[in-house]
């Protein structure tokens, strides 16, 4: 059947609607013949009567509103007593979707808009009926039928010829939704391990089939658009070139910040759980989206970064650096000359080896990094592949270390010298008054460069 066969029927169909209205109304005109007839047989009716017939009629119709309101009302109260009891919240897998007094609520708003309706169908046929009575007036019946019913039959004939285009959308729809469901497939299965394709790693495999996804959705509006009611209208084209723009210029940093995020995602400098380093800040990434990186430091602070000031950041990858010896932690000392550096060699090496988390292989190791004027820089590596406890292990070698150069009998304090006035309470064996005299300061000579 052709769009002009399925046009005819409607037509058919509408003319025959249209024909009992029509009949409907004529029906008035036949109380106008009554009317007529019962002025030949000298029993007509006057105006005052006319007007107590519509007097009638409106009184009844007024009486029927109130009555449905009435009805109304009571089914409210009841819909709202049984609310918990016969009435239970909307769930899906333990996710409540509706409460049972969000539910009440859409059910009295639902009838309320259906007793609306329900009044503005009596007052309509009413009017029409009551203006049939009077000679003046009562060829505003059939007019005011038509205001409803030209703009139905136009709505009726309009959606009729829509139907060949509905049926190419839900084509199109359909074609989409399948489409979808194999990538989606494809993309648990990649994610998962089962399928392997070289060159693409497992966690790509997600924000590919969200990309596809988007463009996909993209495709079909845009193959969709032309089948739309009213596409090729000049106020449906403006309003839709209105959003574009104002979508354009709203959204260019969330559009930068999109785009950084696909490139982050396919560079690969991460991914959930692993402690990197942006910025001076350093925390474990527990959260990877379109726009943003969300990190948790030490102290379960999270810290948001947007997807561009990551990717113009230098990012430390502590996981990754670590993966195959291990990740190496390292502190620095410094200690005077009077002590010779194989002790302090072998006492920060006897420290490391004391502590927990630190790898055996490779062994730790020693480095001189600089000679000062009163003492030298040394430099103690380990290896540890337990990044997650960085900040324990950091702890427990200070603790180490400080531990072997008591046992050992070294004064960790580096010399220090100067001249001038020493004030008593600081060094109480020191004349305050002997200027001339050298002294000697003890400096704390630890400190260490934590990760």
């Amino acid at each position: 059947m052709g769009n002009d066969e399925l046009v005819s029927a409607a037509d058919e169909v509408l003319n025959e609607t249209g024909g009992i209205i029509h009949d409907t109304v004529e029906n008035f005109h036949d109380i106008e013949q009554i009317v007529e007839e019962a002025i030949h047989e000298g029993t007509a009716l006057g105006f005052a009567e006319r007007l107590g017939i519509a007097a009638g009629i409106v009184a009844g119709q007024a009486l029927l509103i109130w009555f449905i309101w009435f009805l109304f009302k009571k089914i409210s109260v009841k819909i709202k007593s049984g609310a918990g009891h016969r009435i239970k919240p909307l769930t899906i897998r333990n996710f409540k979707i509706l409460s049972a007094k969000q539910i009440v609520d859409v059910i009295i708003f639902l009838l309320r808009i259906l007793k609306y309706l329900l009044t503005v169908f009596q007052l309509f046929i009413t009017i029409p009926i009551v203006f049939s009575l009077f000679p003046a007036t009562k060829d505003l019946a059939s007019t005011i039928f038509g205001y409803v019913l030209n703009p139905l039959k136009n709505i009726m004939m309009g959606f009729v010829r829509y139907i060949p285009n509905l049926f190419t959308i839900i084509i199109i729809l359909l074609i989409t939704k399948y489409v979808l469901r194999a990538l989606k497939f494809f993309a648990n299965q990649i994610g998962k391990g089962k399928m392997v394709i070289p060159g693409f790693y497992a966690d790509w495999a997600w924000p590919t089939y969200s990309i596809l996804r988007v463009l996909l959705y993209a495709f079909t509006v845009a193959v969709v658009y032309p089948y739309l009611p009213g596409s090729e209208s000049r106020i449906f084209q403006g309003v839709s070139v209105f959003v574009g723009i104002i979508f354009s210029l709203g959204s260019s940093s969330a559009i930068g910040n999109l785009v950084a995020g696909l490139v982050i995602t396919y560079m690969r400098p991460f991914k959930i759980g692993d402690r990197i380093k942006i910025k001076d800040i350093i925390g474990y990434v527990v959260e990877k989206s379109p726009f943003v990186i969300r990190l948790r430091n030490n102290k379960n602070e999270n810290i948001t970064f947007p997807n561009l000031t990551v990717l113009n950041s230098d990012i430390i990858n502590y996981n990754t650096s670590g993966e195959e010896e291990g990740l190496i932690l390292h502190i620095k000392i410094t200690m005077g000359y009077d002590v010779p550096w194989r002790d302090v060699y072998d006492v920060l090496i006897a420290a490391a080896v004391k502590t927990h988390f630190i790898e055996e292989s490779p062994k730790p190791f020693v480095y001189q990094t600089g000679l000062e004027d009163f003492y030298a820089d040394y430099e103690l590596n380990v290896y540890t592949k337990e990044i997650e406890k960085i900040t324990l292990t950091y702890s427990l070698l200070y603790q180490n270390i400080q531990d072997e150069f008591r046992n050992a009998g070294i004064n960790m304090y580096a010399p220090h010298y100067f001249s001038g006035t020493v004030n008593p309470a600081v060094f109480p064996g020191i004349s305050a008054n002997n200027s001339e005299d050298i002294s000697e300061k003890p400096k704390n000579n630890e400190n260490g460069d934590k990760m």
